[in-house]
């Protein structure tokens, strides 16, 4: 899985010149390695030719406009979980911790719950793990891959990869429950910027002892707990 994992996540970043160039090769890569069913893999070329084939600095504002300035779209997978509360800051430290015990070193501008440096964490742990964990994040996953469905986006295709390679369907009932929240609007800043007025991520010692359950239960899993 590890290819897929890596190529997944390559065509989640965001975009630059480079993979413009790369975007069918990484396509290419996860159909080599036969994980992904043929419907999905489809869509991922689709995605790959739009990457590929559109103006970059037109794939370059939507990517913005998707996944930087629409949190229901976030790409930070613990902004689904517990958004910027307190609990936030020591979970993602204890990400850190987590991807240096298994010899991940992370970009100093990366937080480590953003979804393509969670990928390529997955890429170095053993199959049967690394679906374990795309599992736990399901819902999330669901309910990102719904609202990109509505959006009619080429991405929604990497989400239904990852989706088809846990080890079980996403919690529906938790995927109706982070739909149930309102959808944002990209272009309404007055409703952004008070969006995001709340309490930013802190990274130290965690002042509570019960953290969100949901976060808890995924770091466990990634710890084997």
């Amino acid at each position: 899985m590890a290819v897929t994992y890596r190529a997944l996540s390559r065509l989640m970043s965001y975009p630059e010149a480079m993979l413009q160039k790369e975007a069918g090769v990484c396509v290419e890569a996860i159909r080599g390695e036969g994980l992904v069913p043929d419907r999905i893999l489809a869509s991922l070329r689709r995605l790959a030719d739009y990457l590929s084939e559109s103006d970059l600095y037109e794939v370059q504002s939507a990517y913005v406009d998707l996944f930087d300035r629409t949190r229901s779209l976030s790409l930070h997978l613990y902004e689904h979980v517990h958004g910027e509360s307190r609990e936030r800051g020591p979970a993602m430290v204890g990400l850190i911790e987590l991807y240096r015990e298994h010899g991940l070193e992370m970009e100093v501008s990366d937080l480590p719950d953003y979804l393509p440096v969670f990928l390529e964490f997955l890429s170095i742990l053993p199959d049967e793990q690394a679906a374990s964990l795309i599992g736990e994040a399901a819902h999330v996953l669901g309910a990102i891959s719904e609202r990109l469905k509505k959006r009619q986006s080429p991405y929604r295709s990497a989400f239904g990869a990852l989706l088809s390679i846990s080890d079980k369907p996403a919690d529906q009932a938790a995927v109706r429950s982070l739909l149930s929240l309102k959808d944002d609007d990209p272009n309404d800043f007055e409703a952004l910027d008070k969006a995001w007025a709340e309490e930013p991520v802190t990274f130290g010692p965690d002042t509570t002892q019960d953290g969100c359950p949901k976060a808890q239960s995924m770091l466990n899993q990634m710890r084997g707990g």
